[in-house]
């Protein structure tokens, strides 16, 4: 009787479903499910910050409402992840798993066909940085943004220096009386470290001069092109980067699928021993 009543508690006792498995996959989503709150807080204060006509404008999306979007998109996901595995709930779990695996594969068609069509990338980039420049004055983010581009690549408007003429306030015609008509903003100027006082007039009507001319002052060579030769210079960081952002999706997959396994493992063992528990040999 005794030795029948321990194999009893050792059969019940026993779980295919792995603590290890199951708390890893908790606390891998528990920190994605804190990162996408942080993202949708940053992303309601910056919408509510300032208004986002001129983001609109010349992004097509609003960097904020994306943010938001993008950090309600994970939130969900891994909360289906967190319940899932604390709850060992298959339904949840296998909807984890599917979204996971949909985000992946949208980020690789993304890829592939970026690289595939990169002309049309790169005219999409193209468009993108000219309706910048249009509202360069419109945004402070905007401003600090392209300034930040401009000054880390050394390089002045989309293909050239002229395209600052597209502004309405460095614009040449002869309806613009901008103080900063002809001219280009400060961000385009070659720096001198030796110089003890900084010209921020540098850029003063040098769309007026001529390529070489221009040159002494400022960046003449275009962001579009500087871009794209630090793309071709750091694949190996973007495809780092690109390893990195797969990674954890894999890892999640993973982890559900072996934990979805493992739960069906021990629903069939809990299913075995009802049928058998009225067995002699129990």
């Amino acid at each position: 009787m005794a030795r029948r009543g321990a194999t009893s508690v050792t059969r019940d006792d026993f779980s295919f479903v792995s603590p290890v498995v199951k708390y890893l996959l908790f606390f891998f989503n528990m920190l994605f499910w804190v990162i996408s709150m942080v993202m949708v807080a940053v992303g309601v204060y910056a919408r509510l910050l300032k208004h986002a006509e001129a983001a609109m404008a010349c992004l097509a999306v609003d960097p904020a409402l994306l943010l938001i979007s993008v950090g309600v998109l994970m939130f969900l996901i891994t909360f289906c992840g967190c319940i899932g595995s604390l709850r060992e709930n298959i339904c949840l779990l296998q909807a984890f798993s599917i979204c996971l695996t949909l985000v992946f594969l949208l980020q690789l068609s993304a890829g592939i066909v970026g690289f595939v069509f990169s002309d049309k990338a790169r005219g999409k980039v193209s468009e993108v940085i000219s309706n910048a420049i249009v509202h360069y004055r419109d945004d402070l983010d905007l401003q600090n943004l392209i300034d930040f581009g401009q000054r880390e690549f050394n390089c002045c408007g989309g293909i050239s220096y002229n395209d600052w003429s597209q502004n309405i306030y460095f614009n040449c015609s002869s309806e613009n009386q901008s103080r900063e008509r002809c001219s280009v903003p400060y961000s385009c100027c070659l720096h001198n470290e030796d110089e003890a006082v900084v010209n921020t007039m540098c850029g003063y009507r040098v769309q007026t001069l001529d390529y070489l001319e221009a040159g002494e002052y400022i960046h003449t060579n275009g962001c579009i092109d500087k871009l794209v030769n630090w793309l071709h210079s750091n694949l190996f960081l973007l495809g780092g980067v690109a390893l990195g952002l797969a990674i954890p999706q894999l890892v999640g997959i993973l982890l559900s699928q072996v934990l979805i396994n493992q739960i069906k493992d021990q629903i069939k063992l809990q299913r075995y021993n009802l049928q058998h528990q009225s067995d002699p040999w129990n």
